[in-house]
């Protein structure tokens, strides 16, 4: 490896410089679309074109300037969704459709054409209550849901078609030339980069031309609008203005700036809008570079218009327009129309799939630097835990654990016997996991290397041979995951006579793949390189990563013959990933302010359907002073994915080396994980069949409440936990906002409650997690803490049950053999609804489809809320005998605590309060 490979590699040794990525004005299509947008050139439908087929009503559109007609497609889709398909009529050759991503086919609902004035046409579902306006002149499509007007398309006339031109040097006549080169003189063409793009010393030449596209959607009376992860941003998407956007295009972004519009490591180019009575998506489905603008124009109480001597008063809409822009592909947008959060998730998740169902063993806590030494490192890390009595579940490995950067490899001195260091790990029912990068390192004595050489399996450069690029290994070349073929191979390298040293406990981590090239442009691969299919980079960018998650969790399938779940944590990701496994938000800083970031960045990746996400714990970067540390651990232990991570040249950090007290607290912090694992476990199984995001932003709970809208510092867990992380240094009090005006809210800990729809000053000390259980919500949890997931199997189950004001609580838990597929294939599990009213307490079947034996009882129940003492409590179960039970009641806080009895989880029982 020469010097200069050297020093490449060593790039993320420092925070990046954000001139390395592009701003909008270095972006030829942004700046190409605000020019010829400048000028209004518009379409119009020609409605007489219109044909109506079994899928879609089709029509052709056409601007005036170019003349050539446009192909207009709309679908009805189940479940409340209208697709819209706008394409040229007879391309010069394919343009890139993304496929992969939709489930299946969506099923189709036939629209009925309903007559509409001279000038337009109406199409409406079978139940006709939601339509599609479609007016021809200018062209705009008004989606009407019970006669309200609640999104408009293309009436800013920002609709934006570059059709495929032959390249220059292959017109045919200097006629030609003449003819399609009016306003691109040389340069011109430069300026717009039409045929070539420039950008500090890479050339970007584009063989297929020009060929963006972008349209408006203008949202009536919303002036909320969140998604299109992934930026270090708020939750609530802000206003852009000219020459600033939401940039989607997955890069590695070593030390993000927070705060900033610009992309970092995965893109889902999905938006929600909400508002009183009303949410609505757009899932724009493009995987080639994406800018989104927006613009919000809140309520006018009152605009004051003059008519005559008479000022009238007039109450004037919020509206938020956004604007979408691709370099290159199609228009193909789906329009989700709710009208509740809880609706457009379920529509979102019908097209792209719901969030895998994890093994349990990936919900507790995970242990990773980059990187642990060896195994006699890894040996006395796992050790650590035991004698602090901190539980944990996976121990983690970074790049340095393999030979040279070859992926499937061990480094034979580091980690001579890797399948006895699993077997150490197996033997406390813990877990491993090991990297697995894209980039594969040109040696032709790396069997990876060679067999997928011979094959033809990389990305190729625009020349036509192996695309090559600097990464960890030094000189590269990158598996093209678009091939199926490819996927394919790469999924039996996971089978354990392939993977040599890798046992049934080692799972995958994927890391740089957007995909990262040290010495490539925006430090990633050039556009014109080409895929399977004779696709160029550009195309696809964004669905790269997708790919190797989704080949990495077959190879973990296929390993156990089907039988087993696999957990496959994923940097880069696009719309759909969350069938294949986790996220996170890459390389942060160990800084207050990224502590605080990721909770909105959290709560934008689970709107848009990937639940399963998390932050680096402690922050990736730097060294975090304790108290951050601390803060952090408890703020990691309330998020989807948990687990601390740190990079190679920061001091260590394992959770005892800050001294006795801290220790003692980030235990704490990861015990309470571990105590609320069954609901954890639960609400996956929600997000799982029924699409309900794990982690919740209080606007999706409480959709009517107009204070929630942007909150963002606070956030629900389920529909029963209100968290509220310590995110400043010293803090000594919190404001936590309770919404719900018919609401009862109690501390977690000290059991104090508060009545809804009101901000509360809480006290906190550094061992203070602010967690608030909503009155009437059942919440399960073990009463025992093992060292892992695994060892806690048959250890007893607890209930906190917490009283509305009407004295009523209902709860579901869900429970399976916690690894295997068995159900789904046999419906081996337990799913119990909890349900509380007139002091009586009954377990009851949710799901008579499951069975699954379990020997675990319910041990202790917490009512809280309770008004009175009672006089007894017996339980009942389901052969009729009543048994006295144990009690204890604090008149102060309103608690009544049952102890020193053993119910069954899976039975039918209850307990009666007298």
């Amino acid at each position: 490896m020469d010097a200069a490979e050297k020093e490449e590699i060593s790039v993320e040794d420092e925070a990046v410089d954000k001139n390395i990525f592009k701003d909008c004005s270095k972006i030829a299509f942004y700046r190409r679309q605000k020019q010829q947008l400048s000028k209004k050139s518009t379409y119009r439908a020609l409605l007489d074109s219109v044909t109506e087929g079994k899928e879609s009503t089709r029509f052709q559109i056409i601007n005036e300037a170019a003349k050539v007609p446009l192909l207009a497609e709309v679908y009805g889709i189940e479940g409340n969704i209208f697709r819209l398909k706008i394409n040229e009529e007879t391309p010069l050759k394919p343009r890139y459709e993304v496929p992969d991503v939709l489930t299946s086919k969506p099923g189709t609902v036939r629209l009925i054409s309903c007559s509409g004035d001279t000038g337009s046409l109406v199409l409406a579902n079978g139940k006709g209550d939601l339509k599609c306006h479609i007016t021809a002149n200018p062209f705009k499509i008004d989606l009407v849901s019970e006669e309200e007007v609640v999104m408009s398309i293309n009436s800013l006339g920002q609709l934006y078609f570059e059709q495929l031109q032959i390249p220059p040097k292959q017109r045919a006549t200097k006629e030609n030339e003449e003819d399609t080169s009016d306003d691109t003189t040389q340069e011109n063409q430069e300026e717009l980069g039409l045929w070539e793009e420039k950008f500090r010393n890479f050339v970007d030449v584009k063989d297929n031309g020009p060929a963006s596209i972008g349209l408006d959607f203008s949202l009536h009376g919303f002036e909320h609008v969140y998604g299109i992860p992934q930026h270090a941003e708020s939750h609530q998407l802000k206003n852009t203005s000219d020459g600033d956007a939401y940039r989607l295009y997955n890069l590695d972004v070593y030390g993000y700036k927070i705060h900033d519009k610009m992309g970092i490591y995965g893109s889902v180019p999905y938006l929600l809008a909400h508002k009183l009575g009303r949410t609505l998506g757009i899932f724009w489905l493009n995987a080639s570079e994406t800018l989104v603008e927006i613009n919000t124009e809140p309520a006018v109480k009152y605009a004051l218009t003059q008519t005559g001597p008479v000022v009238a008063k007039q109450k004037v809409r919020s509206q938020t327009d956004v604007h979408w822009m691709s370099e290159s592909g199609i228009i193909d947008v789906f329009l989700l129309t709710g009208p509740t959060p809880s609706d457009v998730f379920k529509q979102y998740s019908y097209l792209t799939g719901t969030q895998a169902m994890p093994p349990l063993f990936s919900l507790g806590y995970h242990q990773c630097r980059w990187n642990y030494e060896d195994e006699h490192d890894v040996k006395a890390v796992d050790a650590g835990f035991d004698e602090h009595d901190i539980p944990y579940d996976v121990m983690w490995l970074d790049i340095e654990h393999t030979e040279g950067k070859r992926y499937f490899t061990w480094d034979k001195k580091r980690f001579p016997n890797p399948k006895r260091m699993q077997e150490l790990l197996r033997s406390k029912k813990r877990k491993l996991v090991v990297i697995s990068d894209p980039h594969i390192k040109i040696d032709p004595d790396y069997l990876v290397y060679a067999k997928a050489k011979e094959q033809g399996f990389f990305v190729r450069n625009h020349e036509g041979g192996d695309f090559e690029g600097v990464c960890w290994p030094g000189l590269s070349s990158y598996l093209d995951f678009t091939s199926p073929k490819v996927r394919e191979w790469y999924s039996s390298l996971f089978a354990f006579s392939v993977y040599q040293g890798s046992t049934d406990i080692l799972y995958i981590w994927n890391d740089m793949n957007e995909p990262s090239v040290f010495r490539g442009p925006e430090l990633t691969m050039q556009k014109n390189a080409i895929h399977h299919g004779n696709w160029e980079h550009r195309e696809l960018h964004n669905i790269y990563g997708f790919y190797q998650q989704m080949a990495t969790a077959e190879g973990l399938i296929q390993r156990s013959k089907g039988k087993e779940r696999p957990f496959v944590l994923t940097r880069s990701f696009f719309a759909g990933s969350q069938k294949y496994g986790a996220v996170w938000t890459g390389d942060n800083t160990a800084e207050w302010s990224y502590l605080k970031i990721s909770i909105p960045m959290l709560l934008t990746l689970s709107v848009t359907g990937i639940s399963f996400c998390g932050a680096d714990v402690g922050g990736f970067i730097g060294n975090p002073e304790a108290e951050l540390l601390v803060r952090w651990y408890q703020a990691g232990a309330y998020q989807p994915f948990f687990r601390g991570h740190a990079t190679k040249n920061t001091k260590r950090r394992e959770p005892w080396l800050f001294g006795e007290e801290h220790t003692r607290l980030i235990q704490e912090a990861i015990r309470e994980r571990y105590t609320l694992l069954p609901y954890w476990y639960s609400l996956f199984y929600s997000a799982h069949v029924a699409s309900q995001p794990v982690m919740r932003p209080l606007w999706v709970e409480f959709p009517d409440e107009l204070e929630t809208f942007g909150v963002e510092d606070e956030y629900m867990l389920g529909s029963a936990l209100l968290v509220h992380p310590v995110t400043e240094p010293k803090a000594t009090v919190v404001d936590v906002f309770l919404p719900g005006s018919s609401e009862v809210w109690y501390d977690s800990k000290t059991f104090a409650h508060w009545e809804g729809a009101c901000t509360v000053k809480i006290p906190v000390a550094l061992d203070t997690i602010p967690v608030f259980q909503r009155g009437g919500s059942v919440v399960p949890i073990k009463t025992t803490i093992g060292r892992s997931t695994g060892c806690m199997t048959d250890s007893p189950y607890g209930l906190w049950v917490a009283l509305s004001t009407k004295g009523s609580a209902v709860g579901e838990f869900y429970l399976d053999d916690g690894h295997s597929f068995q159900y789904l294939h046999q419906k081996q599990f337990l799913h119990r609804k909890f349900s509380f009213a007139s002091g009586v307490l009954i377990n009851s079947c949710a799901d008579k489809r499951g069975h699954y034996p379990s020997k675990c009882v319910v041990e202790q129940i917490l009512v809280l809320g309770l008004k009175k003492q009672p006089s007894s409590v017996t339980s009942h179960s389901p052969d009729g005998k009543a048994q006295p039970v144990a009690f204890t009641y604090c008149a102060k806080t309103s608690t009544l605590t049952l102890e020193k009895f053993s119910l069954n989880i899976g039975a039918d029982w209850k307990v009666q309060i007298q």
